[in-house]
């Protein structure tokens, strides 16, 4: 009997249209790979899940009988970190890797629960989970030999990108906003030391930070981390990416004096310098925010910057 149509989420058929041939080509070719994958991997693929955009995503069975995910990214260079990154942790603070086809850009992944942000808990909750779980994930060891990438300056290239589309955009938020975060990238840029450098997640919010479904090793906070940039940083980096949310609380409230709160606690729970913690935090709102505003000229979308006017 043959299989059923392979229906591609529509955010991520969008994503594929904006790459041009190399995405009609990764669209025409799904159903072989899947196919493929099926055979050599001795799996049943079954429906897509939602919530991506750059890769189809779907409920796996083995041939044992257990659940897993299969992951189909678009094609993307920076997909093959992932997986090395995933490969060098062993599970450890991430999901675990069970088989990969980096030519074909394919991971299967043990299947999990919830994301930390669906499961009601408190903000201080969540950031103290991220904290334990960065520190284990801060653990995989960087790629040596031919595998082996320079430490980023993450500070520069955000400083860049905030600068540039804040023009484009048509300076869509203050200038004070936009030259503070700019002191941030300067402040960040000028502490860079590659030697303190870790493989650091690059985008640790709770929604990647995903329930396992029974205790493991590797992961004793209960959770793990799922769609690592995995690159060589800067480790406070990942915590500002901790603080840079919270936008509903931080406009709830007192917005300077809660921030403050959340960055201390961050601070406290890792053994940080929360002066760092504080800079890439604002940097990464504001350099969200106009990405996010890129995308979406859309006023309700605007929550990371003007959290970013409160904050100052």
């Amino acid at each position: 009997m043959p299989k059923p149509e392979v229906v591609v989420p529509l955010a991520v058929r969008e994503k594929a249209v904006q790459l041009g041939d190399a995405g009609a080509a990764w669209l025409s070719g799904l159903p072989d790979l899947i196919a493929d994958l099926e055979r050599r991997w001795s799996i049943t693929i079954g429906e897509p899940l939602n919530g991506g955009t750059a890769a189809y995503v779907a409920r796996t069975r083995t041939a044992d009988g257990s659940d897993a995910v299969v992951k189909l990214s678009l094609p993307d260079p920076a997909f093959a970190r992932q997986i090395r990154t995933l490969a060098a942790a062993r599970g450890r603070g991430y999901v675990r890797l069970l088989a990969q086809d980096a030519e074909h850009h394919a991971v299967l992944l043990e299947a999990l629960g919830r994301p930390l942000n669906h499961l009601g808990l408190s903000p201080e909750a969540q950031i103290d989970t991220l904290c334990d779980l960065l520190q284990e994930a801060w653990q995989v060891p960087a790629p040596t030999g031919p595998d082996a990438e320079p430490a980023l300056n993450k500070a520069r290239s955000l400083a860049e990108g905030v600068a540039r589309r804040w023009e484009e955009l048509g300076q869509p938020c203050s200038e004070r906003v936009t030259a503070y975060a700019l002191e941030c990238a300067d402040r960040r840029e000028a502490a860079f030391d590659p030697e303190r450098c870790v493989i650091v997640h690059g985008d640790a919010a709770s929604p990647n930070a995903v329930q396992v479904l029974a205790p493991r090793a590797g992961a004793e906070s209960g959770f793990v981390f799922v769609d690592p940039d995995g690159f060589l940083g800067d480790p406070t980096y990942d915590l500002g990416v901790v603080l840079r949310d919270w936008c509903p609380e931080l406009l709830a409230a007192d917005a300077p004096s809660l921030a403050r709160r959340y960055c201390r606690q961050i601070a406290a729970r890792t053994g940080m310098d929360p002066a760092a913690i504080w800079d890439w935090g604002f940097l990464e709102r504001v350099s969200t925010g106009l990405y996010v505003l890129s995308l979406n000229p859309d006023d309700q979308v605007r929550a990371h910057l003007t959290t970013a006017e409160a904050l100052l």
